[in-house]
């Protein structure tokens, strides 16, 4: 039996590599049986070895020959809304597989902290609310000037960056068709947003995560 008390290793595949990598995985541990759980697939090989594959835009749902299955949803090409955000700046971005199709970059500005204390703290703090406020406020404008004419035809919006600036860009009541499409809140570490860093976004969405709990 697996030591199920250690904790999980993860890996990130990408979808070109992920049937290489299943094969790999029972050339270790024996034959696999595959289970759909909600937006997973689990590999449960005799040993007791157990990979649990994230299924990105899914669930793949019950299927006769699941393995089959998950390498033609993950291999599949889709029209994904990129949305990264920082408070120094934002990028936007469409994307069909992994070749970025429209895209605009923004940059901002936001004051950095302080150790001033008293009046002068707070004046700080106010100040950079408020920069915040404008960078996210210039973001939700390019998010609708670059999404939104093809929200109807996208199939997820994934955001990088910061959590609380994509949340805060997607406040904007125009982009509600785009705050929909946010799978599941889905967001992947970037550095600053820019363009270099936004073509290479579209790698980023063909990467699978696989959580590891093996005798290996």
């Amino acid at each position: 039996m697996s030591d199920h008390s250690a904790p999980d290793r993860v890996v990130q595949v990408s979808a070109e590599r992920l049937s290489g990598w299943i094969d790999r995985f029972a050339e270790r541990h024996g034959a696999v049986r595959f289970d759909a759980h909600g937006n997973a697939v689990r590999l449960t090989a005799p040993d007791g070895a157990i990979a649990s594959v994230h299924v990105p835009f899914g669930p793949v749902g019950e299927h006769p020959d699941l393995q089959t299955a998950l390498l033609d949803h993950v291999g599949r090409d889709r029209l994904v809304g990129a949305i990264l955000v920082r408070r120094g700046g934002h990028a936007m971005g469409v994307f069909d597989g992994r070749v970025l199709r429209t895209s605009k970059v923004g940059r901002g500005y936001v004051q950095g902290r302080t150790k001033a204390g008293g009046w002068s703290q707070q004046r700080y703090a106010r100040r950079r609310a408020q920069q915040a406020e404008q960078a996210y406020a210039a973001a939700a404008d390019t998010a609708a000037q670059i999404l939104l004419p093809v929200a109807n035809d996208l199939e997820a919006v994934v955001g990088g960056g910061d959590r609380s600036g994509v949340d805060a860009v997607l406040a904007d009541i125009r982009l509600l068709p785009l705050r929909v499409l946010w799978s599941g809140g889905v967001m992947l570490p970037t550095p600053n947003p820019r363009l270099d860093v936004l073509r290479r976004f579209g790698d980023r969405l063909r990467e699978v995560e696989i959580r590891l709990n093996t005798l290996a």
